[in-house]
C-alpha cells in the first residue's frame, strides 16, 4: 500500500527492468492550498477499563485472608461503559477454517467475560467481507455472479460461528445497503476534509492481498505452468496455494458452489498469476500526513495494541517512510465493489470498504457516537498494518478518534506447516466439532493459542489436552465429590470452622486441626483466582487464565486425594464434620471453576453449575464469594439439594484412526 519504487522484472519483458514506479498528482492542489485536516493530531483519550482491572499475576499473589471477590472486582474496575468487540470480517472467497474460528473465539471469550463481571451491555460484531477483485474473479471462474458466491460463503461462516456458540450480536455483510451507505458517507467525509486527491499510480498489485506491494515484500516464483511470477514474502502466497485454494472454481467445494455449478479450468489458469504490474488513475489518501499523529497516538496510549511485541512492530513501521495510499480502483477493472460517490469511473478500495464495517454496525453516521471509539478489534497479525496504521489514520482524517484497543493474535499451523489446499491440511472447524465437541474444541484453541506466536494443531494434541484437563481433572473431580457413596444425601454439605479454622495472614506455619498447610495454600489460590483470571483476560492472555484455572483444578484434586474422604466414617460425628468440610471445600472450588470457565466452555460450565444447583442469577463474578463460612459468614448453598445427575461431565475422546496409524508407523 505504499508508492512502489521497484526494480523488478516487468511482466512480459523478461530480463529488462520496468520503469520506476510513478505517482503524479494530476488533480491535487498545491500543498499550501490543501484544506486543513479535521483531526491532525488525536488528543489523548481518557483511560477506560478494558476487559477487567490490571492486576498482578499468580507469582506475585500473596497468601492473605479471604474476602469478597465481588467487592474486589467491582472496586477495581466497576461495570464500565459498553464496548464494541469485533472480529475481522472474513473474506467470502473461502469456507471458514480454524484460523477464522480462533479470531471469533477470542472475541467471544472477551465479550462473555465482560458480561460475567457485570460490565455494561456490550456488542460483539463479526461478518463477511464481500467485495474485491478476488471475489469478482472467483465468481467468473465459477460461472456464477458475485452475489451468489458471497451468499453461499457468508452462510457457511454464519452457520459455523453459530454452531461454535459465538455470541455475536451483529453479523455484518459488506454487500448490505446499511454498510454501503456508511462507506459512501465515510468517503465523503474524507473528501470534504481534503484527505483525498486523484493521481496516477503504478506498481505491483497482489490480488490475494488486495494491495500494492513494494519490492521488499516480493519474491520470484513459478506458477503451476512453470512460468515466472511474483509472490508475496509476507504471507507466503504461492500459486495453487492460499489463493488458488479457494480462488478458482475447481477448488471451491460443493457446499459453496453446489454440484450443478460449472467448473472453468481456463479461468482457473488465469487466476494463478498472483502479483501483476498495474498502472491506473485512482484516488490517493494522504497517509504521509499522519505519520506524526499516529506516533503520538501510540506513545500516549501504550496499551492500545497488545500483546507488546505487536505494539513495538507498529512503532517500527511508523519510523519508516509512510507514503500515500491508493484507496480506489478503476471501475473497468473492478466492478464488484462500492462506487466512489460522484465518480462512476472508480470503485472504493476493498480495504477501506471493509474497515468501515466497524462503524456500520454501530449506526454510522447517525448513532455511532453511542459506541465509538469504545471499540476493541481482535485481528490476526497478517492484517495488523491495516488496523493499526491505515484504519486509525483514516479515522483521524474523517474527524473520528481511533479505536480504543487492538488485540492481535498469531496463526495456526498443522503439524508445523501452513494450512493449504495443495497440502490437503486445511482444517474445517465444523468437522472438529464432531470429533472433539464444540466446547472441547473451544477449550483447545483458547488454552493452546498464544497470541505472540504461531501455534500448532494436530489430532493427538487435542485429544491429550482435552482428556487430561476436562474429562479427567475437572470431570473426575465433580464425579468423585458428588458420588452418593460419600454424599448420600446429595446436598451441599456444611463447613466446619473447627475442622478448618481461619488463620489470618497465613504465613506457612503448621496449620491447626486436621487442615494442612497445603490446604490453606489451595484455599488462598482459589480465592485469588478470579482476580488473576480477570487480569489475564484484560491483558489478552486468555491461555494464561486457563492455565491458572487448570493448575487450581489439579491442586483441588490433590486436596481431595490427600484426605481420602471415601475412607472416613460418616457414622463417627467427628469424622462426619471433617468429611462434610472436605466435600464443601471441593464443591466451592468447583463452583468457582465453573463460573470462571463460562466464557470459554459455556455448555460444560452450565452443566457443572447446574449439578451444583447454582442458579443463573448466582453465576456472575459480582455474586461470587468463595468459601464465605471460612470468614464466618453464611453460605447460601449449605444444605441445598444438588442438581440432577446428568452423567459424566465430559466424555473422554478417542484418537482418530489416522492418528493411530501414524503412531504405529513411528
Amino acid at each position: 500500500m505504499s508508492p512502489v519504487r521497484l526494480a523488478l522484472l516487468a511482466p512480459g519483458r523478461p530480463g529488462s527492468p520496468p520503469p520506476p514506479a510513478r505517482r503524479t498528482r494530476q488533480h491535487s492542489p498545491p500543498r499550501s492550498h490543501w484544506p486543513p485536516l479535521a483531526y491532525p493530531c488525536p488528543p489523548r483519550l481518557p483511560r477506560r477499563p478494558l476487559c477487567a482491572p490490571r492486576l498482578y499475576g499468580p507469582a506475585a499473589m500473596p497468601l492473605r485472608p479471604l474476602r469478597s471477590l465481588a467487592r474486589g472486582l467491582r472496586g477495581a474496575a466497576g461495570p464500565g461503559p459498553g464496548v464494541l468487540l469485533s472480529t475481522p470480517i472474513f473474506y467470502a472467497n473461502a469456507p471458514p477454517h480454524i484460523g477464522h474460528l480462533y479470531s471469533a473465539l477470542l472475541a467471544d471469550a472477551l465479550h462473555r467475560h465482560r458480561r460475567l463481571r457485570g460490565a455494561a451491555p456490550g456488542r460483539l460484531s463479526t461478518g463477511t467481507d464481500e467485495h474485491g477483485l478476488k471475489i469478482q474473479q472467483a465468481a467468473v471462474a465459477a460461472g456464477v455472479s458475485p452475489p451468489q458466491l458471497c451468499a453461499q460463503v457468508s452462510g457457511l461462516f454464519r452457520q459455523a460461528l453459530t454452531q461454535a456458540a459465538v455470541s455475536f450480536t451483529d453479523f455484518i455483510r459488506t454487500s448490505e445497503p446499511r454498510h454501503q451507505r456508511a462507506v459512501q458517507h465515510f468517503w465523503a467525509a474524507l473528501q470534504d476534509r481534503g484527505a483525498l486527491y486523484k493521481g496516477s499510480y503504478e506498481g505491483w498489485y497482489c490480488t490475494p492481498e488486495e494491495c500494492f506491494l513494494p519490492e521488499s515484500q516480493l519474491a520470484d516464483s513459478r506458477d503451476t505452468q512453470g512460468r515466472m511470477c511474483k509472490v508475496s514474502l509476507e504471507t507466503g502466497h504461492q500459486p495453487r496455494d492460499s489463493w488458488c485454494m479457494w480462488g478458482c472454481s475447481d477448488s471451491l467445494p460443493d457446499e459453496v458452489l453446489g454440484t450443478d455449478w460449472p467448473r472453468n479450468s481456463s479461468a482457473e489458469k488465469a487466476l494463478e498469476v498472483l502479483v501483476h504490474w498495474t498502472k491506473e488513475e485512482n484516488y490517493m489518501f494522504r497517509l504521509s500526513e499522519f505519520q506524526e499523529p499516529l506516533q503520538k497516538w501510540l506513545q500516549d496510549n501504550p496499551r492500545v495494541i497488545s500483546p507488546v511485541p505487536f505494539y513495538q512492530q507498529v512503532l517500527h513501521w511508523l519510523e519508516e517512510d509512510l507514503p500515500d495510499l491508493s484507496v480506489s480502483r478503476e471501475r473497468s477493472r473492478l466492478q464488484w465493489g462500492i462506487p466512489v460517490p460522484s465518480d462512476p469511473t472508480q470503485t472504493i478500495y476493498v480495504w477501506v470498504d471493509a474497515l468501515v464495517n466497524y462503524l456500520s454496525v454501530v449506526g454510522y453516521p447517525e448513532t455511532h457516537s453511542e459506541w465509538w471509539p469504545a471499540a476493541h478489534h481482535v485481528v490476526g497479525k497478517d492484517i495488523l498494518k491495516f488496523h493499526a496504521v491505515y484504519w486509525p489514520a483514516l479515522l483521524m482524517a474523517a474527524g473520528l478518534a481511533p479505536p480504543e484497543r487492538i488485540c492481535v493474535h498469531s496463526h495456526w499451523t498443522v503439524h508445523g506447516q501452513k494450512m493449504s489446499k495443495s497440502l490437503g491440511n486445511v482444517i474445517d472447524p465444523v468437522s472438529c466439532f464432531g470429533k472433539y465437541t464444540v466446547d472441547g474444541f473451544r477449550y483447545f484453541l483458547l488454552r493452546q493459542g498464544v497470541p505472540e506466536r504461531d501455534c500448532d494443531y494436530y489430532d493427538e494434541k487435542v485429544v491429550k489436552l482435552v482428556n487430561s484437563e476436562l474429562a479427567d481433572a475437572l470431570g473426575g473431580l465433580l464425579n468423585r465429590s458428588t458420588a452418593l457413596s460419600i454424599n448420600p444425601s446429595n446436598t451441599y454439605p456444611c463447613f466446619s470452622e473447627s475442622c478448618f479454622p481461619k488463620i489470618s495472614d497465613y504465613d506457612g506455619t503448621q496449620a491447626l486441626s486436621r487442615a494442612s498447610s497445603e490446604d490453606y495454600e489451595l484455599v488462598a489460590s482459589v480465592a485469588s483466582l478470579p482476580l488473576q483470571v480477570a487480569s489475564h483476560f484484560e491483558g489478552f492472555q486468555i491461555y494464561k487464565a486457563l492455565e491458572c484455572i487448570a493448575l487450581c483444578v489439579r491442586e483441588t484434586n490433590g486436596f481431595f486425594q490427600r484426605h481420602k474422604p471415601w475412607k472416613l466414617d460418616r457414622k463417627d460425628p467427628a469424622e462426619k464434620l471433617w468429611l462434610d468440610t472436605i466435600i464443601h471445600i471441593t464443591l466451592e472450588c468447583l463452583r468457582v471453576y465453573g463460573t470462571l470457565l463460562q466464557p470459554v466452555i459455556p455448555n460444560i460450565a452450565d452443566k457443572l453449575l447446574s449439578r451444583l444447583s447454582v442458579e443463573p442469577e448466582e453465576r456472575s463474578l459480582l455474586n461470587l464469594t468463595f468459601l464465605p463460612r471460612y470468614n464466618g459468614k453464611p453460605c447460601p448453598f449449605e444444605g441445598r439439594q444438588l442438581g440432577p445427575d446428568t452423567g459424566i461431565l465430559f466424555h473422554r475422546l478417542e484418537k482418530s484412526r489416522q492418528s493411530q496409524m501414524e503412531n504405529k508407523r513411528l
